[in-house]
């Protein structure tokens, strides 16, 4: 950790953190609003109480990666950024507080409320200065459990560009980086700590109702008065980001999936923006797979990124894979156009197809050098596949059966980050990488001669939306002069120097494209 923040990753630390406060400083802001007089209600309608305890029960155990990727597709509240994270987070902070503030009303002794009305209370003043002072121990005690059930989950925000501490550790996973992932987790834990020790104090101060001390008192004042200022703040500020945008401030956003090398390229586009044009370029990287980002780009989240032809026109087109580079393009090109409003700009020089990697020694032992040729060798191997590999039309199924191989268990399905360390450690014996991934020589593996041409051509090419090129038309002769200027040995150069030698993308996107003369 200290050599991280001695690195120039430090201001970056800084403000994922604070992106993770916000995150989770508006969640539970709102949580409370709503919880409590939800609390509050079904006190009041014992009919109530089981339909909604229930709903908010069934939302608990739904996995939060499946929550925020159904709440890309929402009208509205959907999307990628901070406004769907927001909203999963409120909804994953509700049951404690609703189910802590009904018991806690419940608990309140009915000897007491009727004290009250007879020394002549109304019901509401009954609530104010009676029920809820009493039951607010409990109630504290559902909102400590949801902040900490908050700060966890908002790791998982940075899936569909919601920033915060997630982002670190999502990094590290594709890089297999274990400093980056310990610089998103122990800042996530030491919040989780501090909020849960803070909460308490407070939890421990109320339920001594029965002992009044006057000190305390007004330490509890003063503590509240300073989280509710800080609350209000930090409300203000994500109101402003997240619901104003960036109306009028000319900046466009630059997205990326959640590999490296669209990392990368994501950074080669945003910087080669800022350095040729006026406009302002917010980053919404490691956005998760291919549909995300094309979701995003097509409803306007991001303007741009940058896609790969075959990925293009299998994936999203659903057209069966075929081997001509400039068929492929000009189809994927015109129906971009037509069906979603993008537009697909000139390829960025390289190719980076589909690739099945095994290791140097088995190569070597077997004499594999194509595909076919390791056929007879799957039924005692044990494969590694990424998820979106194992659905896609020119993923796993269509190459199991072109290339008829049958391994003996189902292939395992992990994260692309982790497919080459669990190769070169012989927990898998063959995976489908990418042709340019910096980590195959390194690591000593060997990419097999895709010999019946299965794997379409898989040029990269960005892609925008359209309405933002008519809106920054000189963006469209920025992102034209990158054509042809990357090649696969300079992209696979440009892997190796992030993943292996732990290099800043954004440094190592600077110094390459002042080796190209790219910069003013």
């Amino acid at each position: 950790m200290i050599e991280f923040l001695s690195i120039p990753y430090s201001p970056e630390l800084l403000q994922r953190t604070g992106e993770h406060l916000i995150l989770v400083s508006i969640a539970m802001t709102v949580a409370i609003l709503i919880g409590i007089p939800l609390g509050i209600l079904i006190t009041r309608y014992p009919k109530l109480a089981n339909p909604i305890l229930t709903i908010v029960n069934s939302i608990q155990t739904i996995p939060s990666l499946a929550m925020f990727g159904f709440l890309i597709t929402v009208p509205l509240i959907g999307g990628i950024g901070k406004t769907p994270a927001i909203f999963a987070l409120i909804l994953y902070a509700l049951l404690p507080i609703i189910r802590n503030t009904y018991i806690g009303m419940k608990q309140v002794k009915k000897g007491l409320k009727e004290a009250g009305k007879a020394m002549g209370m109304t019901g509401q003043q009954i609530l104010i200065l009676i029920e809820i002072p009493l039951a607010l121990g409990v109630i504290l005690a559902g909102v400590r459990v949801s902040t900490v059930i908050c700060v966890g989950i908002a790791t998982i925000a940075a899936a569909i560009g919601g920033g915060g501490l997630g982002v670190f550790i999502f990094r590290g996973i594709s890089t297999v980086n274990n400093q980056l992932i310990l610089a998103g987790a122990i800042p996530s834990a030491l919040i989780a700590l501090v909020a849960d020790w803070g909460i308490g104090q407070l939890e421990k101060s109320f339920t001594q109702y029965e002992k009044p001390r006057p000190k305390s008192k007004k330490r509890i004042s003063i503590i509240l008065g300073a989280v509710g200022v800080i609350l209000f703040s930090l409300f203000g500020l994500l109101y402003q980001q997240v619901f104003l945008g960036n109306q009028g401030s000319g900046t466009i956003v630059i997205g990326s999936k959640n590999f490296t090398e669209s990392l990368i390229l994501g950074e080669i586009i945003a910087q080669n923006i800022e350095y040729n044009t006026n406009i302002e370029v917010e980053r919404q990287f490691n956005l998760g797979g291919t549909f995300i980002c094309h979701e995003a780009v097509k409803n306007g989240n991001i303007d741009g990124y940058v896609e790969y032809t075959g990925t293009a026109f299998t994936a999203i087109l659903n057209q069966k894979p075929i081997s001509n580079p400039e068929k492929v393009y000009k189809k994927v090109k015109k129906s971009y156009d037509k069906k979603f409003n993008l537009e697909v700009m000139p390829s960025l020089g390289f190719e980076n197809t589909y690739a099945i990697v095994i290791r140097q020694e088995d190569a070597q032992k077997y004499q594999i050098k194509t595909i076919s040729e390791v056929g007879k060798y799957t039924p005692k191997w044990q494969a590694g596949f990424g998820h979106e590999f194992l659905a896609r039309e020119d993923g796993y199924p269509g190459l199991a059966k072109t290339y008829n191989l049958n391994f003996a268990r189902p292939p395992r399905a992990m994260d692309l980050g982790l497919m080459y360390r669990a190769l070169a450690d012989k927990k898998v014996d063959l995976v489908a990488g990418n042709s340019t991934d910096g980590s195959i020589p390194v690591l000593k593996l060997n990419i097999l001669e895709d010999d019946q041409q299965y794997f379409p051509p898989y040029e990269a090419v960005p892609v925008f939306n359209q309405k933002t090129l008519k809106e920054y038309p000189q963006l469209k002769a920025v992102i034209t002069e990158l054509a042809g200027e990357i090649s696969a040995a300079e992209m696979q150069q440009l892997n190796y120097q992030v993943d292996d030698r732990q290099g800043s993308i954004t440094e190592v996107v600077q110094n390459f494209l002042t080796k190209k003369g790219l910069t003013p």
